[in-house]
């Protein structure tokens, strides 16, 4: 079928354009794409920070309402409200094991621009293949996506804001409960404050988080985390993050830091700020390298520093939890939501990157 999407054909531009679709195969879905939110990802794809093959449509946050499944699908119907998520194998011992974050074939079901079989549901009017993205290239009007990372999700819910369950808000929120497991009483750093940050900051609100720290660089955001449920907040500009952090947990630093931003020195800063046997998550896509010292960083307080890939969350089980916290009010992520036009994509990325909205998402 054809349909409408931003196309990138050119590094760093989205141009919109027709192109065809294939029909769902028998364990896919064919969905009518309502919404779908923009994350720093695309941008590294767009940009060509990470080696996904143009031409391609990207997008990964989909969500929308299903028209067609293939007579495989299980428990997914037309008219159903589904959120899109990670694409992932389904069979390797990650994925069995109850970890199809950690498939041993995400990075290139995700970022390599084709299916598990080889091919793209993506192609040109004259037949040329296009890349896809996450299996799902959401920028467009319809998507076909693989059973396993499609979420039905409550259709009482505004369904133009659910796309971020799939992977920023997921991210953010599951690698606080599933990762790090925080909970009760406990201590956590969470460095940046964009819609990963804050996400993570209202997950360890729900939990019992004893201190909730927000570190940022714009005191604007920072008080907003504090509406979002930090319980202080460190402007790295103005302070030391280190010894501010160790000044409000009387010296002993926090149990577990969570880095949004990618860069070494921040990530150094959540080393320093943490305590003996502490975690410290990272989850941003990044060129820098870290210079650990062994026995200082990591041997000798017991420390443990790992990353996070969509919170290590099964999204069919996990988006509805989220989602059902947001029905009760005590995960108000529609607070970090602006929509824009689906034509209006790239003012949506640019205001997105000069931290005027922390959260933009285009309706189709």
């Amino acid at each position: 079928m054809l349909i409408k999407a931003a196309v990138t054909n050119v590094k760093g531009e989205f141009e919109f354009e027709e192109i065809m679709l294939d029909e769902p195969k028998a364990d896919e879905v064919l969905v009518k794409i309502v919404a779908c939110g923009c994350c720093h990802t695309d941008l590294g794809a767009r940009d060509q920070m990470a080696p996904w093959p143009i031409p391609g449509v990207l997008g990964h946050e989909g969500s929308g309402i299903v028209e067609k499944v293939g007579p495989m699908v299980k428990g997914i119907k037309p008219g159903d409200h589904v959120v899109l998520s990670y694409q992932h194998c389904g069979v390797c011992e990650n994925c069995l094991g109850g970890h199809p974050a950690r498939c041993d074939s995400w990075y290139p079901l995700n970022f390599m621009g084709r299916l598990a079989d080889g091919t793209t549901r993506l192609h040109k009017k004259d037949g040329k293949d296009i890349s896809c993205f996450f299996g799902q290239s959401s920028f467009a009007e319809y998507a076909v996506a693989n059973q396993n990372q499609v979420c039905v999700v409550d259709p009482d819910v505004d369904l133009r804001l659910l796309g971020p369950l799939g992977c920023g808000f997921l991210t953010g929120f599951g690698s606080v409960v599933n990762v790090l497991k925080a909970g009760f009483g406990d201590t956590i750093a969470i460095y940046g404050v964009g819609g990963v940050g804050l996400a993570a900051i209202m997950a360890a609100r729900i939990v019992g988080c004893q201190r909730i720290i927000a570190v940022g660089r714009h005191q604007e955001k920072l008080d907003f985390a504090l509406e979002m449920g930090a319980t202080d907040v460190v402007n790295s500009k103005e302070t030391d993050p280190v010894e501010a952090i160790r000044a409000i947990t009387g010296g002993r630093g926090t149990k577990y830091a969570f880095d949004t931003s990618g860069r070494a020195t921040v990530l150094r800063q959540a080393i320093n700020a943490s305590s003996a046997y502490a975690t410290i998550c990272t989850v941003a896509m990044s060129p820098d390298t870290l210079d650990i010292g062994i026995e200082q960083d990591i041997m000798g307080p017991g420390r443990k520093i790992m990353g996070s890939t969509e919170g290590d969350a099964v999204c069919k089980t996990f988006i509805p939890k989220m989602v059902d916290y947001y029905k009760q009010g005590r995960f108000p992520f529609d607070k970090l939501v602006k929509f824009y036009d689906f034509k209006d994509i790239d003012q949506a990325f640019e205001d997105s990157l000069a931290g005027k909205v922390i959260k933009p998402v285009v309706v189709m």
